[in-house]
């Protein structure tokens, strides 16, 4: 007859059955954190590059808005304009944003600036009375301003795609003669 403590443990065989079912929980637990770090790094580089996205657009927005009296010209991938100066008074400052191996820069006479690296292709637009690929398309043309400027920027990399970003201009002050 067996006595009562023979009975009181477990055997080999349940303990091992019990150690690979843990093992296979704590894998299935690893591969679980793993995804989700991966999930969470691939996000954290799209919310990086949306915030350089908005970022680049912010900047060409505030010098289109700020455009002052002076000439206004270009055509695919570059645009030249005279600005306000940044801040109260001071002379106006020429900008140019053009694009330079993958980057979209700018030049407001200190030296360039990267404004949006990552930068497939960029086009300018113009719309006066229609969409122009250029300023001025006309001779005429070259004493105005057009109504609007369009920058569409054709990304490289992830996330990959087009940004478009309309700017209406101000209203071009005549010279008073």
């Amino acid at each position: 007859m067996r006595s009562p403590a023979d009975d009181a443990g477990f055997t080999l065989i349940e303990l091992i059955i019990s150690l690979l079912l843990f093992a296979l929980i704590a894998v299935a637990g690893v591969a679980l954190v793993d995804s989700v770090l991966g999930v969470q790094g691939r996000t954290e580089a799209r919310l990086d590059r949306l915030s350089d996205l908005q970022r680049a657009m912010l900047v060409v927005s505030g010098d289109l808005e700020q455009v002052a009296n002076g000439d206004l010209s270009g055509a695919g991938t570059r645009i030249d304009f005279t600005r306000a100066a940044p801040g109260v008074g001071g002379p106006a400052v020429r900008v140019r944003y053009g694009v330079d191996r993958g980057t979209l820069v700018r030049d407001a006479g200190g030296g360039a600036q990267a404004v949006l690296r990552g930068v497939q292709g960029a086009r300018w637009r113009f719309f006066r009375e229609g969409w122009s690929e250029r300023w001025p398309a006309t001779e005429q043309e070259r004493a105005e301003w057009p109504q609007a400027v369009e920058l569409e920027v054709t990304l490289s990399g992830a996330p990959a795609g087009t940004a478009r970003r309309v700017v209406v201009l101000p209203v071009r002050a005549r010279a008073v003669t």
